[in-house]
């Protein structure tokens, strides 16, 4: 049976609400929840962005069981890798073992507010390489020198860590950021449900590891309003992630979605109220092999019914997978 998560998507919510909803999260049923961890929304009409840390802090404060992860983090330009491994390893501690470090290659949405401009793919990849062997070698304790292509660290140490390692989930689209998983991650975060990009995931290590997917739905008792909302605020998902991972505003995404129509958006993202339609589009996850499947509400002021409903009666229907 896969784990049902709930994603705290801090594009759309304040950040009080973030903390609440996590705890209502937890309260309701979900097995863990995921945070992303943005600069900008994707889009003006969302609204928001908190920082992820602060508000994953409180949700830890407000939380007792519900396993956290971050989904995921850039550790190549907005943040140095050495202080990825700080926050990651605080975080371990404050929640007693229930946080997991999603890790990406990222977006330029989100790094170019530093003004290094955004480098190509390749070159993406091999920072991202370096930034995990830091991050990972910081959690074994002790002082740690790094010197590579990209990133220098200087006899650094973490004094807080939890008592066991934070585990890495490392997301990956294609062939070299499958590999990368494949050698580093002891989970697999993936945007679509792809068998082969599973499957070359598992056949990377030994044993099994999970495999983290998610899944924007837009709820409402009124299938119209439920379409409304998921064109005017999730339009842009439906773009190409390789268009997505290149645009550096929220108004190039908005430009870039310009003849995205509804009944576009409604192939891509089950919205309504209908149970089956939900549970059909996380099959599609678990029979490619995922472990794990973080639900998305579209709309931040739709939570609370939202929760209901999941209460009540959809995650009683997504058990049954």
């Amino acid at each position: 049976m896969a784990e049902i998560g709930y994603t705290l998507m801090s594009e759309q919510t304040p950040a009080r609400q973030l903390v609440d909803d996590a705890a209502t999260a937890e309260r309701v049923g979900f097995d863990y929840a995921v945070i992303s961890d943005h600069y900008f929304p994707w889009l003006e009409e969302m609204g928001h962005s908190p920082y992820a840390w602060s508000v994953l802090g409180a949700v830890a404060h407000a939380t007792e069981r519900l396993p956290l992860m971050t989904y995921v983090t850039c550790p190549i330009m907005r943040y140095h890798p050495a202080v990825v491994a700080q926050k990651a390893a605080t975080m371990g501690a404050l929640t007693q073992g229930r946080f997991t470090l999603g890790l990406g290659s990222g977006e330029n949405l989100n790094e170019h507010v530093i003004g290094q401009g955004w480098p190509a793919v390749n070159t993406r990849h091999e920072m991202f390489r370096e930034a995990i062997e830091i991050i990972k070698e910081l959690f074994e304790g002790g002082y740690t020198s790094y010197r590579g292509e990209f990133f220098d660290v200087d006899s650094a140490r973490l004094f807080d860590l939890p008592d066991r390692p934070v585990p890495l989930a490392i997301a990956a689209s294609g062939g070299r950021s499958g590999d990368i998983a494949a050698q580093y991650g002891d989970a697999l975060v993936a945007i679509d449900p792809d068998a082969d990009l599973v499957e070359r995931f598992a056949a990377g290590g030994d044993g099994a590891r999970p495999v983290y997917g998610q899944l924007a739905i837009s709820y409402d008792p009124d299938p119209e309003a439920a379409l409304e909302r998921a064109h005017r605020l999730w339009r842009w998902s439906v773009t190409n992630w390789k268009v997505n991972a290149e645009l550096p505003a929220p108004v190039n995404f908005a430009a870039a979605a310009e003849t995205v129509r509804p009944e576009d958006v409604a192939k891509a993202i089950p919205c309504g109220a209908d149970v089956d339609a939900v549970v059909e589009a996380v099959r599609e996850f678990t029979d490619a092999g995922f472990t794990h499947v973080a639900l998305v509400q579209i709309g931040h002021e739709h939570q609370r019914e939202f929760f209901d409903w999941s209460e009540k009666e959809l995650l009683p229907a997504l058990r049954g997978l």
